[in-house]
């Protein structure tokens, strides 16, 4: 069944916190969805990248609730 999981991007507390950009994914497995955002973050880490204060990023399912996160401090 194809659901809908949102991965945010998620600002460091010195840049002020919060979601900085999210994405929409549809996927059938959340294990698609935890790869997607792990090249989200991989690309968001890049010292040429345009968001450089990412701390984290999540994935939420349909129903909001988080089912996969990395950071900075991992």
């Amino acid at each position: 069944m194809v659901e809908v999981y949102r991965i945010e991007s998620v600002a460091s507390e010195e840049a002020g916190g919060g979601i900085i950009r999210r994405i929409l994914v549809r996927t059938d497995s959340v294990e698609k969805a935890k790869e997607r955002a792990l090249k989200v973050f991989s690309l968001a880490r890049r010292p040429q990248s345009r968001d450089p204060e990412i701390e984290s990023v999540r994935v939420l399912n349909g129903a909001g609730y988080e089912v996969f996160s990395i950071s900075t401090r991992d």
